[in-house]
């Protein structure tokens, strides 16, 4: 067992009195972003009171026990409908005019950005966006929230923003990439930096893909705070490898996860004759095409789709397995491969992102070019053909590097600690006694 908490107090010296932090994330709770969750839970675990407010509900049941808890934790804010959204900005517009007006120009000016300067689609939505923030404003002050965190810096930060610009809570959020990172001055994350306290990349690839956005000057706003994992995986014990030739992928049946490519690469191994066993874990809007490619190449015998899956199930799928594959386009850092490294399971899967800051080719994994079915066949093949306890010392040398680098209790604490400045910068300022005569 990795002693994963031995650090914890590391940040002791710099933590603060508990904030009422609000949450804020498009949907939630969500099973493909337990990091959310376990981030969240583990900031209240530390003393911190924290709210969760969701723009929208996830339409697709939940399957978690613990996503079941925090669903019904969860205020979501489309649920006023549409009286609500406008009663709600009728009433700032009337209470606080002026805000409500240069809130007004900063939606134009992220609406005209997200469409093109010929389409008024962009600013309708943005003016939706307005609309929410007058909801949170008010749910804000029933909760007396200090801080608003949000996750992505898609529409919930645009949102924090406005609601910022209203009188709200000073805010920050954390940017996962990719969809981000495709269209970052559309999106505006440079303004949303700038009026932020401060913006977390959960890599340091993620950072250096926010810099590039930003002025210089606006770099020190940029910090990294990694997604993590909690006991049920850093503290789990080290189960040795199967015999079975097994492998599993974790994550959505959506084009960025290359997963097309994963079943012509197994195609091409069953072709040599190569035995294995893969389980792929999820679903999404490629499960059709999935299962098509899966009849083409022959092989509904070692190819399993399990759906979704609670978190303790998926421990259990990738304990069962020798490695995880992940054939990944494009990423922030997947948190299954976190998971697999943490449970001794090498990993296969791409040179993007920040995965190489945590798969070491040789030491832990095996990475490959995007795309190519023909390099991911042969790692595979690398890997099936791998004594098992050689892999059994790459699972090793990863789980130490995930439980020095991925501890949910460290992360959430650094989380923590930066929200705190921005308490203490802003109780400063409000303070009478630092007001001196001119």
């Amino acid at each position: 067992m990795i002693a994963s908490y031995e650090n914890v107090n590391e940040y002791e010296a710099d933590a603060v009195a508990p904030s009422r932090i609000a949450y804020l994330v498009n949907v939630y709770p969500v099973t493909s972003a337990s990091f959310i969750r376990r981030e969240l839970m583990e900031m209240e675990a530390q003393g911190a009171s924290v709210s969760r407010f969701a723009l929208r509900r996830w339409d697709t049941p939940l399957v978690d026990p613990i996503d079941l808890q925090e669903e019904r934790k969860t205020r979501a804010v489309l649920e006023v409908g549409a009286l609500g959204l406008a009663g709600a900005v009728v009433a700032t517009a009337f209470r606080r005019p002026g805000k409500f007006a240069r809130a007004l120009v900063q939606t134009w000016r992220l609406g005209r950005r997200g469409s093109g300067s010929s389409s008024s689609r962009g600013v309708a939505r943005h003016l939706i966006y307005l609309a929410e923030a007058c909801v949170l404003l008010d749910w804000h002050r029933e909760q007396g929230t200090d801080h608003v965190h949000a996750h992505y810096g898609t529409n919930s930060a645009t949102v924090a923003l406005l609601c910022r610009i209203l009188g709200g809570p000073p805010y920050s959020f954390t940017v996962h990439g990719p969809e981000e990172f495709d269209q970052p001055l559309a999106l505006g994350l440079d303004l949303k930096i700038h009026d932020a306290a401060f913006a977390v990349a959960i890599s340091e690839h993620g950072r250096s893909q926010l810099c590039r956005w930003v002025p210089y000057d606006q770099w020190s706003k940029i910090k990294v705070v990694r997604c993590g994992l909690d006991p049920m995986f850093l503290d789990a014990p080290q189960i040795p490898l199967p015999e079975a030739p097994r492998l599993v992928c974790v994550g959505r049946f959506a084009e960025q996860k290359g997963l097309p490519v994963l079943i012509e690469a197994a195609g091409r191994l069953r072709a040599e004759g190569v035995a294995f066993e893969l389980t792929l874990v999820g679903d999404g809007t490629l499960r059709g095409e999935i299962e098509a490619l899966i009849k083409r190449y022959r092989l509904e015998d070692c190819v399993q789709l399990v759906g979704w899956k609670s978190n303790a199930e998926v421990r259990d799928l990738i304990t069962e397995s020798r490695a995880l594959v992940l054939p990944s386009f494009a990423e922030g850092l997947p948190v299954a491969i976190m998971e697999s490294l943490a449970l001794g399971r090498p990993v296969i899967s791409t040179w993007i992102a920040g995965t190489p800051e945590l798969v070491e080719p040789g030491v832990s994994g095996w990475l490959v070019p995007p795309g190519s079915a023909e390099a991911l066949a042969s790692a595979i093949r690398d890997l099936l053909d791998t004594p098992l306890d050689e892999l059994e010392r790459m699972g090793k040398q990863g789980a130490e590097r995930v439980a020095e680098r991925h501890n949910i209790a460290i992360e959430a604490r650094k989380l923590r600690d930066l929200i705190g400045r921005v308490d203490r910068r802003t109780q400063a300022a409000q303070s009478p006694s630092l007001v001196t005569n001119a």
